[in-house]
């Protein structure tokens, strides 16, 4: 699985050129990928165009079918997908096996779904039924921070539904999605998969591409934004799963220890890239004293380390542009707050800093409005449940939120109020396949995950038939 090549029309091909990707843990490359053309990238999308109708037609089983050996495949080599996901993206070992498992897990369970036609009307006087149809060729870009999960999230879905794909991953993690590219070539025919590598280029010219009916997409706001402005023209299906700015509201009945240790380790899953991780922390002022010392002296405790080490627990940023932002957000916090564990940029090769925890700082402060995107923690102090809904709320995003509290029917009336569509008791970024994920405001469009999800890859459709 070495040889990376890209998939096109059910042929592993070369690009036109080349593209080095680099391990964060050290900042040099490490494994050197083809770059597509735009000219590769039309080969792709006519690929998948002229696959469409055998596979619309295909039976659902015989879909089925496939995507279960494509999780099969996965799971038969797990163990090197995960290593080259330690590499490419940085995080641990143990979350990249965890996100390989994930990735075969959704595929099972996307294998389950279907969308029968349901009957509105049958009776003397008519039958109407509603149905789902295949869309036509789909764009899926992923993000760099799940590059494996991500991939299947779009796969999954766009082929059960009878669409054929495009797929395009982040250009700073692109391995593991060539890798599933070989798998897919076993496994579908020739055209409803294909992956091609681009260095952030192609994305525009394949969002707007006349032959395009669906973009999914996964990553930054701004990125979506433009998207969804390339894709306007045409008309085209879009779903789109942004950035989050999650709070934490944290009541003073809690056990503050271990509320912390849940608190931080879904602030610094996967260094704390996660659209869904806790970006900001509310505490109650009665516990914020001792809230804060338990969240510093986590981060203090917490190995930072290349990800392939075992005993790390917080790797390397994924690449240098956010790696620089994130050192940007440690100045923008000690100007802000005071730093209680952390703040500083590790002195040795790759992108890595110490996870961070930053108290007394309050809303408006940058470092508590703006999405980090890395082991950076704010820690904002509160007295009134209802002020502190309203500063929750106050964002452009609203992607997920958490209530935390042994009073459950307190926090479950909290959580009700809280604008985002995912928000949890007692727990953080707790997902499933079976779970719809939507956004609010700035987090997104349309939903993923589950039927729901599954039926933005389909055209409504009504039969209405006269008796």
């Amino acid at each position: 699985m070495a040889d990376y090549r890209m998939l096109i029309g059910g042929e592993l091909v070369a690009g036109d050129a080349t593209l080095d990707v680099v391990n964060p843990a050290t900042g040099k490359p490490f494994a050197t990928v083809p770059r597509a053309s735009q000219r590769q990238a039309d080969e792709a999308v006519a690929a998948a165009k002229a696959a469409l109708t055998d596979w619309g037609a295909t039976p659902l089983e015989k879909r089925r079918a496939c995507i279960l050996k494509l999780a099969d495949a996965i799971a038969a080599n797990a163990s090197e997908l995960a290593r080259k996901l330690t590499l490419e993206q940085g995080k641990p070992l143990a979350e990249a096996q965890g996100e390989v498992d994930w990735s075969e897990g959704y595929l099972r369970h996307y294998a389950t779904l279907e969308l029968p036609d349901r009957i509105i009307q049958d009776d003397e006087k008519g039958y109407i039924a509603v149905q789902h149809k295949p869309l036509g060729v789909v764009v899926g870009i992923t993000a760099w921070n799940f590059p494996l999960l991500l991939a299947c999230w779009k796969i999954g879905p766009a082929v059960l539904a009878g669409n054929c794909i495009v797929l395009k991953p982040a250009p700073t993690t692109p391995v593991c999605a060539l890798l599933l590219g070989a798998l897919c070539r076993d496994v579908f025919p020739a055209g409803v998969v294909n992956i091609l590598t681009d260095a952030n280029d192609l994305g525009p010219h394949l969002t707007a591409h006349p032959d395009v009916a669906k973009i999914g997409f996964t990553g930054s706001t701004g990125t979506g934004k433009a998207i969804l402005a390339s894709s306007a023209a045409g008309l085209k299906r879009v779903t789109l799963e942004l950035g989050g700015n999650d709070p934490a509201i944290v009541l003073d009945d809690v056990d503050v220890r271990e509320t912390a240790q849940a608190i931080f380790g879904n602030a610094f899953l996967n260094c704390g890239q996660v659209c869904l991780a806790i970006k900001r922390a509310y505490v109650h002022e009665a516990i914020y004293e001792a809230m804060c010392d338990e969240l510093a002296r986590l981060a203090e405790e917490a190995v930072v380390d290349d990800g392939l080490k075992q005993g790390t627990r917080i790797g390397p940023i994924q690449n240098r542009q956010q790696f620089e932002k994130v050192k940007d957000f440690l100045e923008t916090a000690r100007k802000e707050g005071r730093i209680v564990a952390g703040g500083k940029v590790l002195e040795r090769e790759g992108y890595f800093t110490e996870p961070t925890i930053v108290r007394d700082v309050r809303d408006g402060d940058r470092i508590v409005d703006e999405e980090q995107f890395g082991p950076i923690l704010p820690v904002i102090a509160f007295s009134d449940i209802d002020d502190v809904v309203a500063r929750a709320n106050a964002s452009e995003y609203g992607l997920g939120g958490s209530v935390w509290s042994q009073d459950v029917s307190k926090a479950a009336d909290i959580a009700g109020r809280i604008e985002s569509g995912q928000v949890w008791v007692n727990q953080h970024i707790a997902i499933g396949p079976h779970i719809p994920m939507a956004g609010f405001r700035s987090s997104g469009l349309g939903v993923e995950q589950s039927a729901e999800g599954l039926a933005e890859y389909t055209q409504l459709k009504v039969v209405n038939i006269a008796r």
